[in-house]
């Protein structure tokens, strides 16, 4: 970036006029011809553009295409989904973790169908009202589903903007400020016609906010890197203070875990069961999904597990060992009878499972299919 064509306000640079129109217009330029397609991308749908915008949170884009069409075909709109009952929600979301997302996904499709008709408000300052719905959320529906112009600032594009501007990271609420001012700064005015190349004389008609938001997150998820970003085939290369030079902060301390469970397989005339517990509606994580039972520590020393494999959630990583129905091994179960229940292995598709205990089953043979 030229620094001398730039704007220099309380010590915090800011492109100019000229640096945002060009910068709008290299990265329009390129997302057109480099964004990947997703299934989300196709059909532009408020109600299609929310449950993407749920699953991308926190979670790869590679596991969110597995599950977006299976849940639009299981609930292809507001109304399917809000009459669903919850543990159907919960099953099809299986495998995606961070299940509160599912509950609220829900609440929010009830509160939509009861109380607006089944039509989802158009501003973001009225989706800001739905349950489970925030800041980042809302304005990503109503900037790709409506237009509105509205910044939408995840991890992503706060890395991209502080590299642009060749600030370091910044996790105060002042840092954060900045991001947002600077994101809102960049993005255009909504269903505007665009210069798509400089040296063309053609232009489209396109969601300008929509897009630059995409367009946004898409130079931060594939070359804009945390670690070892693209910088030369990045279009606004030509623009950026920092061109590979940023330090990333590093990542919160990773803390290990052991972990026992049992594998409890019993034969009901030509159907096989498994036996699972249902975890606590009051539980912190994962509330009400299935999972195969836990062990104590001290009950399996000295045992050889019939499988061992790592499980990581958030910071933690879980190195578990699974445990045959063995002699006196069930009586060391931590958890009271009532919550056990045996289930034919032909339902694990309707019920919600949690990660591990699929990741388990899976790497076991006990399901051959995506559940």
């Amino acid at each position: 970036m030229d620094v001398a064509f730039a704007e220099i306000v309380e010590d915090k640079v800011r492109l100019d006029d000229r640096q945002t129109r060009r910068f709008r217009r290299l990265l329009s330029g390129w997302y057109r011809v480099h964004a990947r397609k997703l299934p989300w991308r196709g059909n532009v749908d408020p109600y299609r553009t929310w449950v993407s915008e749920i699953m991308l949170q926190q979670t790869r884009v590679a596991a969110v295409i597995e599950h977006y069409s299976v849940f639009l075909e299981k609930f292809p709109t507001v109304v399917a989904l809000a009459l669903a009952p919850e543990a159907d929600v919960l099953a099809v979301w299986s495998g995606l973790g961070y299940y509160r997302r599912a509950r609220m996904l829900h609440k929010a499709a009830q509160f939509v169908t009861k109380e607006l008709g089944g039509v989802l408000p158009r501003t973001s300052e009225e989706l800001r009202t739905l349950p489970g719905i925030g800041e980042y959320t809302c304005a990503a529906i109503a900037s790709i589903a409506f237009g509105e112009s509205i910044a939408v600032v995840d991890g992503n594009v706060e890395r991209v903007i502080l590299r642009l501007m060749g600030r370091p990271e910044d996790a105060t609420a002042a840092g954060k400020t900045y991001v947002r001012e600077i994101a809102a700064s960049l993005v255009p005015a909504k269903r505007v016609s665009l210069r798509i190349d400089e040296a063309s004389d053609f232009h489209a008609k396109i969601n300008a906010s929509g897009d630059h938001n995409q367009a946004m997150m898409e130079l931060g998820a594939t070359i804009c890197l945390p670690k070892a970003p693209l910088c030369l085939n990045c279009p606004v290369y030509a623009l950026c203070l920092t061109r590979g030079e940023h330090r990333t902060l590093p990542r919160g301390k990773q803390t290990s875990r052991p972990a026992a469970y049992l594998l409890a397989l019993r034969k009901d005339g030509t159907a096989t069961e498994i036996l699972l517990e249902r975890r606590p509606d009051e539980a912190s994580l994962m509330a009400g999904m299935f999972e195969i039972p836990p062990l104590p520590m001290d009950a399996v020393e000295g045992m050889e597990p019939m499988l061992r494999l790592r499980h990581a959630i958030t910071n933690t990583n879980y190195y578990v060992q699974v445990f045959g129905d063995l002699p006196g091994l069930r009586s060391s179960l931590v958890v009271a009878e009532q919550d056990l229940s045996w289930v034919r292995t032909s339902k694990l598709t309707e019920i919600p499972l949690t990660g591990l205990t699929r990741k388990v089953l899976k790497r076991l043979g006990v399901i051959a299919v995506k559940v």
